[in-house]
């Protein structure tokens, strides 16, 4: 009987672990297809020098980031 109730509690245990990483890395997932732009003004609060050329922020906190 008391084994019954620790292996329930293991694979309860399992289960929701398992329902946290799947949702982990769905949200990981989702973040990294989405291209980053900032405006001009934002790369410059960043530290950075906007590049209008090629369009880029130089430095900063938004190093490589395009602008838009």
């Amino acid at each position: 009987m008391r084994i019954r109730r620790i292996l329930a509690a293991v694979i309860a245990t399992a289960a929701l672990a398992g329902l946290g990483l799947t949702g982990a890395a769905t949200a990981s997932a989702a973040t990294q297809g989405a291209p980053s732009y900032v405006t001009p003004s934002e790369c410059k609060q960043g530290g950075g020098t906007a590049d209008l050329a090629n369009n880029l922020c130089k430095g900063g906190t938004h190093n490589g980031e395009q602008i838009d």
